[in-house]
């Protein structure tokens, strides 16, 4: 067995470490910037804010989920029953994160009725998160470029929390825990001293992702395979991080894989969730990596990148045999006619092509500033420049950047793992600026290099040159805002919920307001799972009055909920004239609807009449 000197000899120079985080990274300051940022979002929702779940319908049906679990549904339960045909709708998230909220409500409830207990659970949870998440990109920037660096990206970091929106009040899906793992999993990555516990921490976090949503499972697989190259590199100093690392990735994903999946299913492979799938293939490739990593660390470059190529040979091969549906997209095999009337319209999943022709004002912010990172691992790795920790974040960056090209969403990973090696360049450029004030290049340099690393300045920039390049639309298509919002409010759903208790065709994006406002079953909500659900809210609403009512009574319909400024309503409308929508919207009502009043509310509600 060689020592870890000698094998360094045949690394490249590239895969040398770089200097070792020797100061310990200042609290102080890390507390000052999360208290901050925590006052001043809390201060904004108790101004502007009107109602404790968040805009997104995933806010509100993670609340309908907690609900169940505190009424008494299993832990193992992940079915929806109120979502959906007769037997309700299985669902593909966490009760990881299910479990924190609904224990905060309890908590809450302690004190507080039961609305107020929700509406203080939901406030505090994603408030909770970004604790953990300025300490990861605090701590990534101070390994890379010191105190300074750390201030720097701590700014980054706060803007991006006060403009993403992720962690707002009542922001309760999974996406901030996602966007706090990878935080962290980014500053353990760069731990100069390969220490094990800070590869555990990783292996641990990989699991947890893994567990709590699928869209960071390439991200994890990519930070898998630099873990594994870094190996192949360092040899001996890098053998107690590939080896805490690996065992920590296997036993953590075994643990979320036996506490969350029922029984029943463990033989089942799920590409959208935890599965047997993504079960097996973490622990086999965590204890592969244990097991190459604590024999093979004394070899040669060459014989581990050997033994390296093997075990991916063997894993790859896992794959196919294991979960080769798994190598597509999760929405592959998503209905045509849910992709022309549902899909295409959701924003966060459009390609940056269907981005551009729709809505190019935020472009910029969603890719510049990680392309300018990217540029800046390249530059800084080329340069010797702690090219390990940048070669590192520059394959995290590329693998979010092109997810984000296929499905916008990706964006807001490719823009939180650039804050770190933007915030060092910022620094250096500062540093070189106050070496010589005389050249005004160097000052303005550093302040359009600062400006360009801020997501939201590219959006007010598309904002500007759009005002200047583009018309408005005409009036006939302007929808308003509070037309559209009308339908969804509690106010709107008080008559739907006075109904007796029954199945409601309606709209998509109502479903999920219907389910948390009532305790009716909804036929659909935007949730890939239900397919059935949804194709028969769409067959309604375009079907000629009479085939409309044959569907509606099939599905058991008993109540019928109509928002005529929806968006999903409005593009079925224009899809078929002589569809049942398009009549409603013309105020022509069937004999076997019957007219519930609701007020002056936008929405029209429905009961269906009995059959004849």
């Amino acid at each position: 067995m060689t020592d870890g000197t000698a094998v360094l000899q045949d690394v490249p120079a590239a895969c040398v470490p770089g200097p070792k985080d020797t100061e310990r990274l200042p609290l102080r300051p890390l507390v000052l910037y999360v208290a901050g940022t925590i006052l001043y979002i809390l201060s904004v929702w108790l101004i502007f804010g009107n109602d404790y779940v968040g805009r997104d319908n995933d806010d509100a049906m993670r609340l309908v989920e907690v609900r169940d679990l505190l009424a008494g549904q299993g832990w193992f339960d992940m079915m929806q029953y109120r979502l959906g045909l007769a037997g309700g709708t299985p669902m593909h998230w966490s009760r990881f994160v299910d479990l924190p909220i609904a224990n905060l409500i309890d908590f809450f409830g302690l004190f507080l009725p039961k609305e107020r207990a929700e509406a203080a659970a939901l406030a505090a949870w994603p408030l909770m998160l970004i604790a953990p998440f300025l300490l990861g990109i605090g701590l990534a920037a101070f390994r890379l470029g010191g105190r300074p660096a750390m201030h720097a990206a701590l700014v980054l970091a706060a803007i991006y929390v006060i403009a993403v929106g992720r962690f707002r009040p009542g922001a309760i899906d999974h996406h901030n825990v996602q966007l706090a793992i990878v935080a962290l999993l980014a500053a353990m990555l760069l731990d100069a001293r390969h220490r094990g516990r800070s590869y555990a921490l990783a292996g641990i976090l990989c699991g947890l992702a893994i567990a709590i949503g699928a869209e960071t499972t390439p991200l994890i697989g990519v930070i898998c395979i630099v873990i594994a190259f870094r190996w192949a590199c360092h040899g001996m100093v890098f053998r107690r991080a590939a080896t805490a690392f690996g065992l920590a990735f296997a036993a953590t994903t075994s643990f979320a894989f036996f506490a969350t999946v029922p029984p029943s299913h463990y033989g089942q492979v799920t590409c959208d969730s935890l599965s047997y799938g993504f079960y097996a293939l973490a622990t086999f490739g965590g204890s592969a990596l244990f097991l190459v990593a604590s024999v093979a660390s004394g070899w040669s470059v060459r014989m581990r990148l050997l033994a390296l190529a093997g075990t991916g040979a063997v894993l790859s091969l896992a794959v196919l045999v294991i979960a080769p549906q798994c190598l597509r997209s999760p929405l592959a095999d998503l209905d045509p006619m849910l992709n022309t009337f549902w899909l295409s319209g959701v924003v966060e999943a459009q390609s940056v092509f269907s981005q551009w022709r729709g809505n190019p004002v935020p472009i910029g912010s969603f890719y510049m500033p990680g392309l300018i990172a990217m540029a800046v691992c390249l530059y800084r790795a080329r340069r010797r420049q702690q090219a390990d920790a940048y070669l590192a974040l520059l394959p995290l960056l590329a693998v979010s950047f092109a997810i984000s090209l296929i499905q916008v969403r990706g964006y807001v990973f490719t823009n939180l793992l650039a804050m770190p090696p933007l915030a060092a360049a910022i620094v250096d450029l500062r540093r070189r600026a106050n070496a010589d004030t005389k050249n005004w290049r160097l000052g303005l340099g550093f302040a359009a290099f600062t400006l360009a690393s801020v997501p939201p300045v590219w959006a007010l920039a598309g904002f500007l040159v759009s005002k200047v390049t583009t018309t408005e639309k005409p009036a006939a298509e302007i929808v308003s805002e509070d037309d559209a919002a009308a339908c969804d409010s509690r106010a709107s759903l008080l008559a739907l919920a006075a109904e007796p208790t029954g199945v409601v065709a309606a709209a998509t994006d109502l479903g999920t307001d219907i389910l948390r406002f009532t305790g009716h079953r909804v036929l659909s909500a935007p949730y890939h799972r239900n397919q059935g659900g949804m194709l028969t809210e769409l067959h309604i609403g375009l079907s000629e009055p009479h085939q409309a009512e044959a569907f509606l009574r099939g599905a058991g319909v008993t109540l019928l909920a109509f928002c005529p400024s929806d968006p999903g309503v409005r593009s079925l409308v224009r899809a078929e004239p002589g569809g049942l929508y398009a009549e409603l919207t013309s105020g022509n009502v069937p004999d076997y609807l019957e007219p519930v009043d609701n007020g002056v509310s936008q929405l029209r509600i429905y009961r269906v009449r009995a059959a004849q």
